[in-house]
């Protein structure tokens, strides 16, 4: 089986680089790079769904973005402790009637030797917002270094 760097035990440097590369897939909204991050019996619990392996991933994954258009997020470490992190995040989607939304939660990660996650934890607020509401504005695809995080946009 092939590694997922960086791999636990984790401190504050390598949480913080799962963490941005997490973000960096999700905001690809590519729902088959997602999948690899996880391994192949993954366990998710994300609102009230509960997911199992890298398939049911794809499958949920590939409905919340023909849904959650022009999709962008930032996580922040919360908190770590050997092959776990708990992370925060908040993103931006509009609905196919162009109705705004920033949603936010929390996320409790464990991972295997490898760096895959094996489980997945998420619970999720969503929040109607104006269009003129909207914080994170960067082109599809990963948030550019300088964009501000969580922290220093006030979330």
């Amino acid at each position: 089986m092939s590694k997922r760097a960086p791999v636990p035990p984790f401190d504050a440097e390598t949480a913080a680089q799962k963490a941005r590369l997490a973000e960096n897939a999700w905001n690809s909204r590519d729902p088959d790079t997602v999948a690899m991050a996880y391994s192949e019996t993954s366990q998710w619990r994300n609102r009230d769904q509960f997911l199992q392996g890298r398939d049911d991933i794809v499958e949920f994954l590939s409905t919340k973005w023909s849904n959650e258009l022009d999709y962008r997020l930032i996580k922040e470490v919360w908190a770590f402790h050997g092959n776990r992190i708990a992370v925060r995040f908040a993103y931006e989607w509009h609905d196919p009637d162009n109705q705004w939304f920033r949603s936010h939660g929390n996320e409790q990660w464990e991972f295997d030797r490898n760096g895959l996650m094996t489980r997945r934890e998420a619970s999720i607020n969503d929040v109607l917002i104006k269009s003129t509401e909207r914080l994170m504005h960067w082109p599809l695809g990963p948030r550019p270094d300088n964009h501000p995080g969580l922290t220093e946009l006030g979330l």
